[in-house]
């Protein structure tokens, strides 16, 4: 939201896409922070508007079902294509296998485009940013971009969507400059302040 791909943009909501699904949220330049310092924390949210054969979802780590990190992370993909297509293949190999042409990847990243503009409907209904930035390794489908804003309007309360819907400028580097960024003196010093109300609670 700095030098990234949301230079100018306020709110900007930037979620990861990789091992895992995070999320933040930037405001006014600054990482918002949150009474419990989880704000944008999306990943562990129920993925909205379960069919009934998604429905309750995959078991994830944390103890709950059909988090949304269980769908939209990689080796969330990864386990759709191995229920559905019943092949063991990882993200990167279903993706390569859907621009080849193989009907069974194509399904897969179909049903991910559309799990994934669920998700970020939510996010828009909630914070309504300006900007959503992707990262993480699956922010590089690059169809996924036009894919993903072409579906979210059923899920967002608005009779339009103008939000942004951004690969990362800076690639791979762009989380690395993110928190050189973050800890810069002033904004370590306000993620610190957060973090000491926080404890000085209990």
């Amino acid at each position: 939201a700095t030098d990234g791909a949301a230079a100018g943009y306020d709110p900007v909501f930037g979620a990861i896409l990789g091992t895992g699904v995070g999320g933040g949220v930037v405001t006014g330049g600054r990482v918002l922070t949150g009474a419990n310092a989880v704000a944008g924390e999306w990943g562990h949210n129920p993925l909205p508007a379960m069919s009934p054969d998604e429905w309750p979802g995959p078991a994830c780590y944390c103890g709950r079902q059909g988090c949304i990190e269980t769908f939209l992370s990689g080796p969330g993909l990864a386990a759709d294509h191995a229920r559905i297509a019943g092949q063991a293949l990882a993200a990167e190999e279903i993706a390569r296998r859907a621009a080849n042409g193989d009907p069974a990847a194509a399904a897969t990243l179909d049903r991910y485009a559309d799990r994934l503009a669920r998700a970020l409907g939510a996010v828009i209904n909630l914070l309504d940013p300006q900007a959503i930035v992707l990262g993480g390794g699956l922010s590089n489908l690059s169809w996924l971009y036009e894919a993903v804003s072409a579906r979210w309007a059923p899920y967002v309360f608005s009779d339009r969507v103008d939000t942004r819907l951004l690969p990362p400028r800076h690639g791979d580097s762009s989380g690395v400059r993110g928190a050189a960024w973050l800890w810069s003196p002033e904004e370590a010093e306000h993620v610190e302040d957060a973090e000491a109300e926080r404890n000085a609670r209990g």
